[in-house]
């Protein structure tokens, strides 16, 4: 039996992001979540699409709703805080010995 690592991505919850490819190109919005299996992200007001919701104890009208749909997690780059533009992110570690990520563009520390 193979063992199986999971992937780790430089796109974390809470980051806002900017979608680079694909019909949303160009919105900004925040990561909700993020699906490692199949390599998608959700982000906040970013492909939005319509769903069916049958009558149920939230809902009783039930009707037409519309909610975020995945996207691909190759599609979307960070936006630095300090170039407020979408860059690539790289990893780096600090004297002290902690692990962060940083814009390739500028050089800042993109972690908190």
């Amino acid at each position: 039996m193979s063992t199986q690592t999971q992937k780790t991505y430089k796109i974390r919850k809470d980051d806002l992001v900017m979608v680079m490819t694909g019909k949303e190109k160009g919105k900004t919005g925040k990561v909700m979540s993020i699906n490692p299996d199949k390599e998608k992200v959700l982000v906040e007001s970013v492909n939005m699409v319509k769903s069916c919701q049958k009558p149920s104890q939230k809902m009783p009208q039930g009707g037409i709703v519309e909610k975020e749909a995945p996207l691909a997690i190759s599609n979307v780059k960070m936006i630095c805080g300090k170039c407020k533009v979408a860059v690539r992110v790289g990893k780096k570690l600090l004297t002290d010995g902690t692990k962060v990520r940083f814009c390739k563009k500028c050089g800042e520390v993109l972690d908190k």
